[in-house]
């Protein structure tokens, strides 16, 4: 439990406290940066051949391509325990986890868009280098059930959901500004081990998306990826969460009415 509550008290320095706002503030252009710099590296200068590189290594198959699902999974008793604690009410917390609706409808309706945009797009080829266009395949299943390799505009959804997972727990975190709990409380150590595990996956998606932005895609690709992570974002917490008819933004000391429970 004592490495728990070290591993907590580091995250919250991190994501929450003094330079939680800088985290905020800075950590979308960073990611844009990131993904710019890795995509120039990749194409001036490319690195070797690494576990990474390889699209079957274990953070890819078992986090990545799985990235709302852990996100969603971590952030829905997080957002509940720590909403329903500043609260009371159940209503309010009800209304702040409908943001996990609207970040499935977001994954859903971007990852169908860019699946379509390949679809249109895109052709059948006899081989990766795009030699001898094969008519008969029409979509991309087709294409690869006869052997054929589909060759359209593939828009990063990795740059995409990365980006907005890993901003969306940034923001959802902003909320530990406001929780006290003590630590001879099982809500402490279900809280703590939450901030724990979001920390981590944050660190993670983060990772990924520069190895992303290194090893796969084209600069495009990326770019239009990383854009609708971004977009996502700031049209959710940047915009229509601030107003009235919305899940709202996470619970804050100013807009803080209710009762506070105390332990």
């Amino acid at each position: 439990m004592e490495r728990l509550e070290c591993c907590a008290r580091l995250l919250r320095g991190t994501l929450v406290h003094a330079v939680h706002a800088a985290v905020r503030r800075y950590l979308p252009w960073a990611l844009a940066a990131g993904m710019l710099a890795g995509s120039l590296l990749k194409e001036l200068s490319p690195l070797p051949e690494t576990y990474l590189s390889n699209k079957r290594n274990v953070f890819n198959v078992y986090f990545v391509k799985l990235a709302w699902a852990w996100t969603f999974c971590l952030l829905l008793p997080f957002i509940a325990l720590t909403n329903y604690h500043l609260t009371g009410k159940a209503g309010l917390v009800l209304r702040r986890l409908s943001t996990l609706l609207v970040g499935t409808a977001i994954w859903y309706v971007c990852t169908a868009l860019f699946s379509n945009i390949e679809h249109y797009t895109g052709s059948c080829y006899q081989s990766p280098s795009l030699e001898g266009v094969r008519k008969e395949h029409q979509n991309k299943q087709q294409c690869h059930g006869g052997g054929g390799f589909w060759h359209g505009f593939d828009i990063s959804g990795h740059s995409f959901l990365l980006t907005f997972c890993a901003l969306m727990i940034v923001e959802e975190m902003a909320v530990l500004h406001e929780v006290k709990t003590d630590r001879s409380h099982c809500l402490h150590t279900a809280i703590t081990s939450l901030v724990v595990a979001l920390g981590c996956l944050t660190f993670i998606w983060v990772c990924m998306f520069l190895c992303t932005a290194v090893y796969f895609h084209n600069l495009s690709q990326k770019v239009f990826g990383t854009l609708f992570g971004l977009l996502s974002w700031y049209g959710t917490y940047g915009f229509w969460y601030l107003k009235a008819f919305s899940p709202g933004l996470p619970p804050q000391s100013s807009s803080l009415n209710l009762k506070r429970d105390s332990y």
